[in-house]
């Protein structure tokens, strides 16, 4: 039995995203895996105690791919937590997604390489599908909710996850988009498959803060660019998170994710 705080919902801040709740208390909790990101904060959202992790730490000061992914993953699990929340930062790859949208992903591409990207490192072998990684539920809860808020979304949406830290090579992102992918990351993968891999439900929503290089644009990817969109626009994932999270049945029923191990062991 877990001494940790117990929370019905975790959410993970990507770039520009180092706080949500106004209300609350901090907690350093300890892993397996090592430390996460940061201390998690605890608070509430309508009748919901929520988490709050941001995945690069407060200060920014961790890359994407130093991230230690199962850490922040395997402390959410600790603290209870069946549904996660990953809003994330992203680069378009197609015309007609442009920056301050929101994409409701339902499927990621692996692009990375070197990541501690599972638990299950044996001896017991164990094979866990991934054909449907992101929660139908959650999917359909967040919507819902950005069409209650007036946010301009697009309901479903394939992310291809770059190692980083650098940005894509024109030609990488054009073969991305030939690929029909819809956005590009440095951090979906592995955050959503090990939340999978723990049972858990996992929404990962979208926020467009530029055309990437391959894509429908003169100007190349600048970091202070991406910044200026999430800032610009970080009101509207406060907002749908907000609106979000209260709608969450407390019950699992309508979607598989807490079943996703089950007979996936040799």
């Amino acid at each position: 039995m877990s001494t940790y705080p117990q929370v019905d919902v975790g959410v993970f801040g990507g770039s520009g995203f180092y706080d949500l709740l106004e209300d609350s208390s901090s907690i350093a909790v300890k892993t397996p895996y090592g430390d996460p990101s940061d201390e998690l904060r605890i608070g509430k959202i309508g009748d919901k105690t929520v988490a709050f992790l941001p995945r690069h730490g407060s200060k920014h000061q961790i890359p994407p791919h130093m991230i230690n992914y199962r850490a922040n993953l395997c402390a959410m699990n600790e603290l209870g937590a069946q549904r996660i929340i990953g809003p994330c930062a992203c680069g378009s790859l197609r015309a007609g997604i442009d920056p301050g949208e929101f994409v409701i992903l339902d499927q990621f591409v692996d692009r990375t390489t070197g990541r501690k990207d599972t638990f299950f490192d044996g001896p017991q072998v164990t094979h866990v599908s991934s054909a449907d990684p992101y929660c139908p539920e959650l999917r359909a809860i967040a919507i819902e909710s950005c069409k209650q808020t007036g946010i301009d979304y697009h309901s479903k949406g394939t992310v291809v996850t770059i190692q980083g830290p650098r940005f894509s090579t024109r030609a990488e992102s054009e073969w991305f988009a030939s690929a029909r992918w819809e956005v590009i990351n440095m951090t979906q993968y592995p955050e959503c498959y090990l939340a999978h891999e723990l049972d858990m439900c996992y929404c990962g929503i979208a926020l467009i803060t530029d055309y990437d290089a391959g894509a429908d644009s003169a100007d190349a990817v600048s970091n202070a660019e991406v910044m200026k969109v999430f800032a610009e626009n970080l009101s509207k994932v406060k907002t749908l998170l907000t609106d979000m999270i209260p709608h969450i049945p407390c019950e699992r029923d309508a979607c598989d994710c807490k079943d996703a191990t089950a007979n996936a062991e040799m």
